[in-house]
C-alpha cells in the first residue's frame, strides 16, 4: 500500500495556498491558472483553513456576495482534516468518504507538504487493484513458478 509521501512525490511537489485576506476573486484567477480545486490558506506559514470551489458556490453565489470585495477569512472551511505524510493512502480515501471532502492537504513536520484530491486517492487504488490482479491472473496461469 502506498504512503502519501509517495503520492505527493509522485504526482508533483507543487503547492499553492492563498493568504486569508487575499480576495475570492484573487483565488479564483489562481485556481483557474494553475486547474486546480482547492487551495490551503496558509498564514505565516500555518495551514488555517482551506478554499474550495464549494466554498465558493455555497458561500459566495449562493449568498449575493462580491468575490472581488470578499476576503478569503470570511469564506474559508477553518475545520480542515489533514493527513500525515506517513498515512496511507486508505486512510486519505476512508477520512475523505466519512467527512465528505475533495482535497485533504497533507502535514509534514507540523507545515503543510501539499494535498491531495480525491482523483488522486482514486488514481493510485485502481492501480494498486490492476496490479494485484495481474498478480493473480499470474498465480492462477502458473507464471509465479521459477525454473
Amino acid at each position: 500500500m502506498a504512503s502519501v509521501k509517495q503520492l505527493l512525490d509522485s504526482k508533483g511537489n507543487e503547492l499553492y495556498t492563498i493568504a486569508p485576506d487575499a480576495t475570492v476573486f484573487s483565488a479564483l484567477e489562481l485556481m483557474a491558472e494553475k486547474n486546480i480545486g482547492a487551495l490551503p490558506v496558509v498564514q505565516d506559514g500555518k495551514l488555517v483553513g482551506i478554499f474550495s470551489e464549494r466554498d465558493y458556490a455555497r458561500k459566495v453565489i449562493l449568498a449575493g456576495k462580491s468575490s472581488r470585495n470578499t476576503q478569503i477569512k470570511d469564506l474559508m472551511t477553518a475545520k480542515v482534516f489533514c493527513v500525515l505524510s506517513t498515512d496511507s493512502v486508505d486512510k486519505c480515501m476512508l477520512l475523505m468518504r466519512d467527512k465528505h471532502i475533495r482535497h485533504l492537504p497533507v502535514l509534514e513536520d507540523g507545515k503543510i507538504a501539499g494535498i491531495l484530491t480525491m482523483r488522486d486517492i482514486v488514481k493510485v487504488l485502481i492501480l494498486e487493484k490492476e496490479n494485484t490482479i495481474k498478480d493473480l491472473q499470474s498465480y492462477i496461469s502458473g507464471g509465479y513458478l521459477t525454473n
